[in-house]
């Protein structure tokens, strides 16, 4: 009975990190713009096996959904005011955050459009808006953004500069010149 009890918890930690080395080697790939890795090649890059992979992700859609699922998590955590930060510089940075996610995984949102239909995306979206409305009020409130614009507007921004092809040195400017545009009394 013992030797029960302790493999359990063994096995669910093996399991965990069999996941994290997944999806780390899938984020990897991703990054490096390779959307035609195959399972695969996923599992090889990662050091498991096929069976141990499929357990953990059952098809393409899913490892997609839990890769940009981690990202956004994170980026929805990452929508707080830091001590002695203020509203709007707690604002941009995050806003900062939404850019490099968006312009360095349009990849995995874009075969996951493809995979989904659309829906992963969509909800996760909200759930990001949802995080950063009272980064946004905050910074309103204090006078030191815009109060004519809305954070589905700044997001939209933010998509549409992610969108054009170029270096990270020539988007740098264009985001920069946006949202130095949201800074109140500009």
């Amino acid at each position: 009975m013992t030797a029960d009890k302790t493999a359990f918890p063994t096995r669910r930690a093996a399991a965990e990190r069999n996941r994290d080395k997944i999806l780390a080697a899938a984020r990897a790939a991703f990054a490096d713009g390779d959307t035609g890795i195959s399972m695969a090649e996923v599992a090889r890059r990662a050091g498991v096996g096929m069976a141990t992979l499929y357990r953990n992700f059952p098809g393409r859609r899913e490892l997609l959904e839990a890769l940009y699922a981690d990202e956004v998590d994170a980026i929805c955590e990452a929508a707080v005011i830091e001590d002695g930060q203020s509203p709007g510089a707690a604002l941009i940075t995050w806003l900062r955050l939404q850019f490099d996610f968006i312009s360095h995984k349009r990849l995995i949102v874009s075969e996951l459009l493809e995979h989904t239909g659309g829906d992963g995306p969509a909800s996760r979206r909200a759930q990001a808006l949802d995080a950063g409305r009272p980064l946004l009020t905050a910074a309103q409130q204090a006078g030191e953004v815009r109060d004519d614009v809305t954070l589905e507007q700044v997001f939209d921004l933010i998509v549409a500069i992610a969108k054009i092809h170029g270096t990270p040195d020539y988007l740098e400017p264009i985001i920069q010149v946006m949202l130095d545009g949201l800074v109140a009394g500009r």
